[in-house]
């Protein structure tokens, strides 16, 4: 069978990035061997022919959406005016997307080294299980922080538990949730509508629409990557340092 439905990417790149050391650049335009990390990010996108791109910018929105312009004009820029969350972040988008039947790939834009195989990968795997959302995982050395992939005896996703709801046995999993996703825009918009922001940090958090479909009966799959170098986030100098050595590493093998 032939897939009709289209494919879109959202990609989160509204943050501060207060761990980087230079206030006045956006996160995303950190530079990673010369090259912004949000730059990658539009490269893995392009890879997959997408129907549309959705970028969400907010801090330093004009620089980050002139360097979309520059890299991709194709793509278009939402404003998240207020930082209250990646749920509220996603929403942005909905007045360019929620019309489509399409499947919704959300990426980080400060998560450089995915391969567009690997998101290619992902993509498959969702439309092969039919799934409303597919997360995609991975096995990590030091899973501290991240939120933790709680399966069944048959490998099906029960839930995802965030690091500091966890109890002892749920901390000891190592494959952890790289917050990137599919969804079918058809159950993404209706959930995030859903989502409440009764939590510590009064956000509304992306990661929340799993537990929603879970409840409404949706198949929600996991998929664990090949790699989990690939998932490596940039928050801090030193992680920036970190993808520059494994990018290396991966030109050289």
């Amino acid at each position: 069978m032939q897939h009709t439905r289209e494919l879109a990417v959202a990609i989160l790149a509204a943050g501060q990035g207060k761990r980087m050391g230079n206030p006045n650049l956006a996160k995303v335009l950190a530079l990673l061997d010369g090259k912004p990390l949000l730059g990658y990010v539009l490269e893995q996108s392009s890879d997959l022919a997408p129907n549309a791109v959705v970028v969400i910018v907010g801090h330093q929105r004009e620089s980050v959406a002139a360097f979309v312009a520059e890299t991709m004009p194709s793509a278009s820029c939402v404003v998240q005016d207020q930082q209250l969350g990646t749920g509220h972040a996603v929403q942005q988008t909905a007045p360019v997307l929620s019309g489509k039947q399409a499947d919704v790939i959300i990426l980080s834009g400060d998560v450089p080294l995915l391969t567009s195989a690997t998101l290619q990968e992902l993509v498959n795997r969702h439309r092969a299980s039919d799934a409303a959302a597919t997360v995609l995982t991975a096995h990590v050395p030091d899973p501290t922080g991240y939120g933790r992939i709680v399966r069944d005896a048959d490998g099906t996703l029960l839930r995802i538990v965030e690091h500091k709801d966890a109890t002892e046995g749920e901390r000891a999993i190592t494959e952890i949730n790289s917050g990137i996703y599919v969804v079918k825009s058809e159950a993404l918009y209706p959930s995030l509508d859903r989502v409440s922001n009764t939590n510590a940090q009064g956000e509304f958090y992306l990661t929340d629409i799993i537990g929603i479909l879970q409840s409404d009966g949706a198949v929600v799959d996991a998929w664990c990557a090949p790699s989990w170098e690939e998932l490596h986030g940039i928050n801090t100098i030193a992680d920036l340092e970190h993808a520059s050595e494994l990018l290396h590493k991966r030109s050289t093998t």
